[in-house]
């Protein structure tokens, strides 16, 4: 399959990563918050649009490099300890397929990891998957016609309910009865606080600090779009490069910290791989049991108003209408940020103890007078 259509760069070095987006970087795509929340709240598709791109403030900044000083060890044994199980699991003929955003700067540590450790180049390819339109299939048919041989293995940042998960069980077995090519569904993740990944590098719910930014964190590249009006049959999914953030970019910062601490981190990656090795990694879906038990004391409808996890509920403060943000814990100081963002925006925090997660942000339904 030709690539017909001008494609995204972003900010990493190709060697790092080939994004497979057609690039939107002209088109009229963003919506303000309000508006976008009554558009999808009203039936619209979210992949359609683009929220207005949050630029981070001067505290918030602060709060992603400080993340990120004092996770830095513990990102690095996380992707140390799941690049290790995936060799062991899978073997080494393999290409890495992220699915951006979130799982773009996770496959690139992966790739890192492997080529320092194993001293192979995998090939990485970032690309759109979209929950209730799938996976962009034109990019999967690009990737399999350039590494008929090798085996695809699905990468994403963390789980939230697990949707993607789901997502991705239903596109491949789509993708098979379409053209008949077999793709591995075992989403591979960096942390499962939802318990819906059998591959992860942890399931502690903790900041992994590109779940702090958008953009700035991974490649310049927004969210992926999928919209009629400017993405054709042929073409891949969209996504703008957003190259006016250049100068608050610390994506390559994000990634050569967290590289530099993979050979002090060997003996944590290697004790955290034998540790999980001895756990029962099968997916028990506890997070959506904690789904439900906040959808029943809230009232909330619309299951999708429900954002789990440290990673869901920033982005959640970030880019949506927060109602309320439930924390397990008040004083648990891996969810700084949370408060940071939460007072810049005025939402109300309350502790809800009983969940798997350490938080969850709840979307303002627009319907109920609150």
């Amino acid at each position: 399959m030709q690539q017909m259509t001008k494609t995204v760069t972003g900010s990493y070095s190709s060697e790092d990563v080939v994004f497979l987006l057609k690039d939107l970087s002209d088109a009229s795509l963003e919506r303000s918050l309000n508006e976008r929340e009554e558009a999808i709240q009203g039936g619209a598709h979210y992949s359609e649009m683009l929220p207005i791109e949050y630029e981070p403030t001067e505290a918030y900044l602060n709060l992603f490099y400080e993340s990120l000083n004092t996770s830095k060890r513990k990102v690095a044994t996380a992707v140390g300890a799941v690049s290790e199980l995936l060799i062991e699991k899978k073997g080494k003929e393999l290409v890495l397929v992220s699915l951006a955003r979130a799982g773009t700067p996770i496959g690139i540590l992966m790739k890192r990891y492997i080529n320092a450790v194993y001293g192979l180049n995998l090939p990485h390819y970032s690309i759109s998957i979209i929950r209730g339109r799938g996976i962009d299939e034109n990019a999967m048919l690009y990737i399999t016609s350039q590494h008929p041989d090798k085996r695809v293995v699905f990468v994403d940042g963390w789980t939230g309910k697990g949707a993607i998960s789901m997502e991705l069980t239903k596109s491949v077995e789509s993708f098979k009865e379409k053209y008949g090519i077999l793709l591995d569904d075992e989403l591979v993740v960096l942390a499962d606080p939802g318990h819906c990944s059998s591959l992860y590098g942890t399931r502690e719910d903790f900041l992994i600090p590109s779940a702090c930014l958008n953009s700035t964190v991974s490649g310049l590249v927004s969210r992926t779009v999928l919209n009629s009006r400017w993405i054709g049959a042929t073409d891949f999914h969209g996504a703008k490069f957003y190259s006016e953030l250049q100068d608050k970019d610390v994506s390559n910062h994000h990634i050569d910290v967290i590289t530099a601490e993979f050979e002090a981190a060997a003996t944590l990656i290697e004790a955290a791989k034998e540790a999980l090795k001895k756990t029962d990694m099968n997916p028990t879906w506890q997070g959506m049991k904690t789904i439900a038990s906040i959808q029943k004391h809230y009232g909330i409808e619309n299951v999708n108003l429900i954002k789990p996890g440290v990673g869901e509920t920033t982005r959640v403060l970030l880019r949506r209408l927060p109602w309320k943000i439930l924390v397990k814990d008040l004083n648990d100081v891996r969810l700084k940020h949370i408060f940071q963002l939460a007072k810049e925006r005025a939402v109300p925090v309350e502790v809800y103890e009983q969940m798997t997660y350490t938080c969850c942000g709840l979307i303002k339904p627009l319907e109920k007078k609150v």
